[in-house]
């Protein structure tokens, strides 16, 4: 169903349309979950360049992609690499809603999973304790 939603944006409004990156997105997202994940990093990459090219490096939508892209890595057990989305993710997310908003608190519990994952315990723990105050509070 998404690649022929993709085909029809695509030829639609061309590749690099916002709908069409959305449905690539989503498209990643469905290959992650059947577990085909050079498939799914190909189509978050797509997702990711658009959305840098059409919205720029901080919009929320840029952010998602980067944030999943971080979740796929970690299943991949790249821990680096997600690390390093992870972050960049929390630090845009910050910037764009506020370290209270929703979003950047999950972006906050992922990092804490992570460094549960690594037996980063300390770390581990200010993520949660941050995530869970911060949950409680909204």
């Amino acid at each position: 169903m998404y690649k022929g939603a993709m085909a029809g944006y695509e030829k639609a409004w061309g590749p690099d349309h916002t709908s069409t990156l959305d449905t690539v997105d989503c498209l990643g997202l469905l290959y992650k979950n059947q577990g085909r994940l050079e498939e799914a990093e190909m189509m978050y990459l797509r997702a990711l360049a658009g959305n840098e090219k059409a919205w720029g490096t901080e919009h929320t939508s840029t952010l998602s992609i980067i944030n999943n892209l971080g979740d796929l890595y970690f299943n991949q057990d790249r821990f680096e690499e997600a690390e390093m989305m992870y972050n960049r993710a929390l630090a845009g997310l910050e910037k764009a809603l506020g370290s209270e908003h929703i979003s950047t608190l999950d972006t906050v519990n992922d990092l804490g999973i992570l460094y549960r994952s690594q037996g980063r315990h300390r770390e581990a723990e200010v993520m949660y304790k941050r995530a869970l105050a911060g949950k409680e509070m909204v």
